[in-house]
């Protein structure tokens, strides 16, 4: 998965502004209460998503094609850039025409849900058996499964085998190895480590594995685990193992710079793999994120979209929607879907077949299998928190100490500026 490819959706790597809940909740309590505002046609049914990219699209395209021979109907495809996913849903629903299912970004969907605007699935009939409890929460709010996930990702320790075994350097498990290591495979342009710390959701999303293996939660940002884990960054950035660049790039930028020879490891994840694969001559591998102590659980958070039905107030609709979403995450699409974006089955099943038919990213099964979702404490709030670690960031990694830069981020994030 490129950096311009479908979505943020897959990757956590949102940059949009989140309407506010007031506005939200006006739009869709408006679009729910009346119903649709248009005539139907009863046998086509629209699914909108952020599939811009012609591979994403194409293999969509496919599913729903599939699915709509089996169901009897006529599914079609929307398909808008993951930015505009949550803009264009409420001005549909301000013009009571939205589509049938929404593919949202997960740390977006409780925004929708919270204002009312969209249908427990489980009334739907959709089953969340075979899908473990971390992705059942990454599609719910507040205890309602409202979202089902086809496939899943999270961040993992990607590293340059050929470099690793010159230097003699063991893949690290923990922050001191890590460190080390980190420290042995910086040489003169090459940077021993690279990752994400910019004032966007890229830095936020590689933060989480850090500040939750450490025991830190995003309902407490200065406390000691989180100011730890930062002051852990500053520590690879003060040896010289991370670029000072690090504070500018976004996940796809440390994609670059690893395929580039600038970076013998870095933190990404699942949606990288295609472009990483162009580079014959480039002999990755991955592992877990390494954990504060040995023994440790490494969380990673769990990134993706999820599929909805908004609440339109049309039953039949809304049933029909329910059966098409069920299609669409059923074990063998999922497992389809997996296997063509390198992302991770939701169902648990279709993950087991999935780690044999790619063993080479076995460790990313096991990395979102003890993975959080970022929203499943906050909900909508979880913004809030993400703009102020955002902030935290720059501060403290040009400079200002962990404690008061996460200091200021609690502030923010419970007044919400």
């Amino acid at each position: 998965m490129t950096a311009h490819s479908p979505a943020a959706a897959h990757r956590g790597r949102s940059r949009r502004t989140v309407a506010s809940f007031a506005a939200v909740s006006v739009l869709v309590a408006g679009a729910a209460l009346t119903g649709c505002g248009q005539q139907r046609d009863p046998d086509v049914y629209t699914v909108m998503n952020s599939s811009t990219d012609e591979s994403y699209h194409r293999w969509d395209a496919e599913a729903m094609a599939r699915c709509g021979k089996q169901l009897g109907i006529t599914i079609e495809q929307q398909s808008v850039p993951a930015a505009q996913v949550m803009t264009k849903a409420l001005r549909m629903a301000s013009s009571k025409s939205l589509p049938d299912i929404v593919q949202f970004d997960a740390s977006e969907m409780p925004t929708f849900a919270e204002a009312g605007g969209l249908v427990d699935l489980r009334t739907l009939g959709l089953s969340t058996r075979d899908i473990p409890e971390g992705i059942v929460n990454f599609g719910s709010y507040k205890g309602t499964y409202y979202g089902a996930a086809r496939s899943v990702n999270t961040l993992a320790l990607f590293y340059n085998k050929d470099l690793l075994d010159q230097a003699g350097v063991e893949v690290p498990t923990t922050w001191d190895e890590l460190r080390a290591a980190a420290e042995k495979l910086t040489q003169g342009n090459r940077y021993g480590l690279a990752l994400s710390a910019g004032g966007a959701e890229d830095g936020v999303f590689q933060f989480t594995p850090f500040m939750w293996s450490n025991g830190g939660d995003e309902t407490d940002l200065d406390s000691p685990q989180v100011v730890q884990a930062l002051d852990y960054w500053k520590t690879l950035l003060k040896d010289g193992s991370l670029s000072k660049s690090t504070v500018n790039w976004t996940q796809a930028d440390v994609n670059d710079q690893f395929m580039a020879g600038n970076a013998a490891m870095m933190i990404n994840g699942p949606w990288q793999v295609e472009t990483l694969n162009t580079k014959k001559s480039l002999h990755w591998e991955i592992a877990q994120i390494p954990v504060p102590k040995a023994g440790g659980d490494s969380v990673g958070p769990l990134g993706g979209a999820v599929l909805t039905v908004p609440n339109t107030g049309d039953e039949r609709r809304e049933k029909m929607a329910g059966q098409i979403v069920a299609c669409l995450s059923s074990q063998r699409e999922q497992l389809t879907y997996a296997l063509n974006s390198w992302m991770v089955p939701a169902n648990s099943k279709a993950a087991a077949v999935w780690r044999q038919r790619v063993p080479e990213l076995d460790a990313l099964a096991d990395q979102v299998a003890a993975a959080r979702s970022r929203t499943a404490k906050l909900g909508a709030g979880w913004s809030s928190v993400s703009l102020a670690l955002q902030s935290a960031f720059q501060s403290a990694l040009t400079g200002q100490s962990s404690e008061a830069a996460l200091k200021r981020a609690q502030q923010r994030a419970t007044s919400g500026n």
